[in-house]
């Protein structure tokens, strides 16, 4: 994480250029978008968006929503539908995010969708955000731009009172026009849902689509940024806080240890956070039981075994 003071830039093009050079550093940069100021990092990159979530303090790793310049962009990421073209034509860019499932060679690191097989996308309408889309030339990871749990920011300064010091920069551009975050509808199968209610009210959906949104129920599996993370449930139990394996198990390793996979051998939690759902989702095509190593519980460690918890915690069979 940066030690030095964060860049105040502006939306002038060498600034902007600047802006997607710390991107391609792995830097988080924020930027406004005409909801909120969004927290960047380059979603195809692990250890980026890990880093974005260790200037937010973020305690579990939840989906983020990855920022797109077009609808051309987009449909190579996800799988797009009849409903997807609808809604986009309809209202990107602009305030509103669908969630879609994964296509294949899609090229997204799996901290950004939490270890789903879908993705949240959003065409931003900001001149800015769009300006920097296309600087960079590839998708952003972007929460709000806001220690985790506080206010959303909609201007500069807010982003600064909360993570100065902690990003490389922020670009300075006015307020945000909407001041809410996006609205996110998820359209994985053929039922619309909505997952979020946001910047976009729900009737003109439901209005282009010809058809209502199902709201989300507490009881549902959870599955868009903004809500808490959906379970990864392995098919076998899992085992925390292991010093190593018992007959039988697979080890998940941290640091300097023996183990079939090891989230960090340097015991880096930045690199454990970037490889923690590839570990385990390629421990689970197994047919062992995962034992895992202890995680610190400080910095990225806290959102590692929150997330670890959850996988282990019981479940109906």
């Amino acid at each position: 994480m940066p030690q030095k003071p964060t860049l105040t830039l502006t939306a002038s093009p060498a600034d902007l250029a600047r802006a997607a050079d710390l991107l391609a550093q792995g830097e988080p940069v924020a930027f406004p978008t005409e909801t909120v100021y969004g927290l960047g990092g380059d979603a195809r990159s692990g250890p980026a968006v890990a880093r974005v979530y260790a200037a937010k303090g973020r305690p579990a790793f939840n989906p983020l929503i990855a920022h797109v310049p077009d609808i051309e962009t987009a449909r190579r990421l996800v799988r797009w539908s009849h409903m997807a073209d609808r809604l986009a034509q309809a209202f990107w860019p602009g305030p509103l995010t669908l969630v879609l499932p994964l296509r294949d060679g899609h090229g997204i690191a799996s901290l950004v969708t939490a270890g789903l097989d879908t993705l949240a996308v959003r065409v931003p309408a900001h001149p800015t955000a769009q300006a920097l889309l296309h600087a960079f030339g590839g998708p952003l990871a972007a929460p709000s731009a806001n220690p985790s749990g506080r206010i959303s920011p909609t201007a500069a300064a807010h982003v600064l009172a909360g993570l100065n010091g902690r990003i490389g920069a922020v670009i300075d551009d006015g307020a945000c026009a909407v001041g809410l975050e996006s609205t996110i509808v998820g359209l994985a199968n053929d039922t619309p849902r909505l997952l979020r209610p946001g910047g976009l009210p729900a009737e003109p959906i439901e209005a282009a689509l010809g058809r209502e949104l199902l709201r989300h129920a507490a009881s549902d599996d959870l599955t868009a940024p903004g809500q808490l993370l959906s379970h990864y449930a392995p098919k076998h139990a899992v085992r925390l806080n292991a010093d190593t394996s018992c007959p039988g198990e697979a080890f998940l390793g941290f640091g300097d240890v023996a183990c079939d996979l090891n989230l960090s051998q340097n015991g880096d939690l930045t690199e454990a956070a970037a490889n923690l759902f590839d570990c385990l989702h390629l421990l689970d095509r197994g047919e062992r039981p995962i034992a895992v190593a202890p995680i610190p519980d400080h910095g990225l460690g806290v959102a590692i075994n929150d997330r670890l918890r959850r996988a282990a915690a019981p479940r109906d069979a």
